[in-house]
């Protein structure tokens, strides 16, 4: 019973929240699944950003367009898988590895726009990092700028559902998705 004029208690959601070791795993997992597919897509891009490396038998690093334009496939490339993997009830082959899945935190799937959302607020620690680095760098202390990158994944330490920064922003949570047999 609330106290009168008090706001009533917001409704628990269906799904419980799963546990932050967990999430974390899943979050190493993903990690080592998507550096895999950058190299992939690093290499198969490598013609077009350095056309005449081959030639030269040395390493060439790529004029700052190509860079720009590869980051720009990668973000969007990016941005397709995860936005596809986390609506329509499916998930990424690390949060089927772990038994995880994101959803809406109103309940039920996360929608497109959810989940776009939570991919773009998973990028605030690592532009947050670049910012802080090219600041820092004049000064020689450009390294200390690192630890932003995992802003978003340290802010569960601090809030009070152990929800990632991302989740908080989007509207989203990562719930555990053990499946139980009926019979």
């Amino acid at each position: 019973m609330t106290a009168p004029g008090a706001a009533p208690p917001a409704p628990a959601p269906a799904d419980p929240l799963a546990s932050l070791p967990r999430r974390l795993a899943a979050l190493a997992y993903e990690t080592l699944l998507v550096t895999a597919l950058v190299f992939v897509l690093g290499f198969a891009m490598l013609p077009l950003v350095s056309p005449g490396a081959a030639a030269a038998h040395a390493l060439v690093v790529p004029a700052l367009p190509a860079r720009v334009g590869l980051f720009l496939v990668t973000f969007g490339l990016l941005a397709w898988y995860f936005t596809w993997s986390w609506t329509g009830g499916r998930a990424t082959l690390a949060q089927k590895s772990w038994r995880l899945r994101v959803v809406a935190a109103r309940g039920g799937p996360a929608s497109r726009r959810d989940a776009l959302a939570r991919y773009l607020a998973a990028w605030i620690g690592p532009a947050a990092a670049v910012a802080l680095y090219l600041v820092l760098q004049p000064r020689g202390l450009g390294a200390h700028a690192a630890w932003l990158v995992a802003l978003g994944w340290l802010f569960a330490l601090v809030d009070r559902d152990r929800q990632f920064l991302h989740d908080r922003l989007a509207g989203t949570r990562i719930v555990a998705a053990d499946v139980r047999h009926r019979a």
